[in-house]
């Protein structure tokens, strides 16, 4: 098995500690990982600004560095959803959707495929979950508290195998913390003031650490908490699942 690394553009840019965790703990668990050094940005914040037609060149390239690989895999569940969902070729629409079927966020991919019961992992920190929309609503890493349904968590069986962990039970376990991509930027003060409603929820809960599988919202909460001087820090989950100290 060969698994090409995505890495989005802003994980590289901002948050390479997460990167390097991700490959790390793939090959602590036998996984040969490449990364293909010529990939960018996959196009999604075009597309969610409504310029879709505009990522064609984005989703060449992205065909040309990961079509080949058994899998794909990137720890970011935004990205993920967004060339699950809007990767095409027009000239080669097979090609396309096979490599849209390969593509998968961290933490499905060591549940659904590598299927680990087991790590070897410590951190010991109080630790609450931040589920992002796009990993809850559209990669259906846990089960959203508005169905009537029977609960499950994907990064809560993960971190379960953490040595040292103890999750916190936060009010609102899964809403949704305003960041948004441009919407940050549009709707600046209802973005602000519902990633206010997350940091306070995590700190009034207890958590030393806030953590989930997408680094903007992890981005967003931690530009609130370095501005309420908080001493309550934000980490990707795959830092957590690498960690050994």
């Amino acid at each position: 098995m060969t698994v090409g690394l995505f890495i989005p553009c802003y994980v590289n840019q901002f948050y390479p500690q997460a990167a390097i965790a991700t490959l790390q703990l793939l090959q602590k668990l036998g996984v040969e990982v490449v990364y293909p050094p010529r990939q960018t940005c996959c196009g999604q914040p075009m597309a969610n600004s409504g310029f879709e037609h505009l990522t064609q060149d984005c989703n060449r390239l992205f065909l040309e560095n990961f079509s080949d690989f058994d899998y794909i895999v990137a720890p970011s569940a935004s990205c993920v959803l967004h060339v699950k969902q809007h990767l095409h070729a027009p000239t080669n629409p097979a090609l396309a959707e096979r490599t849209r079927s390969r593509v998968y966020e961290l933490v499905e991919f060591l549940t659904d495929v590598l299927k680990v019961d087991n790590l070897t992992a410590r951190f010991p920190h109080r630790v609450g979950i931040h589920q992002s929309c796009h990993g809850l609503r559209g990669l259906y890493l846990a089960q959203m508290s508005e169905l009537n349904a029977s609960p499950f968590s994907k990064p809560v069986q993960l971190l379960n195998m953490v040595d040292g962990l103890e999750l916190v039970d936060l009010d609102r376990p899964d809403e949704c913390c305003g960041f948004g991509g441009t919407f940050c930027v549009a709707e600046e003060a209802v973005s602000v003031k519902m990633g206010k409603d997350r940091v306070t929820d995590h700190v009034k809960n207890g958590a030393e650490y806030i953590t989930s599988v997408d680094l903007s919202c992890l981005m967003h909460l931690e530009g609130i908490l370095h501005r309420n001087k908080s001493a309550v820090k934000a980490v990707h989950i795959a830092e957590i699942l690498n960690a050994t100290v």
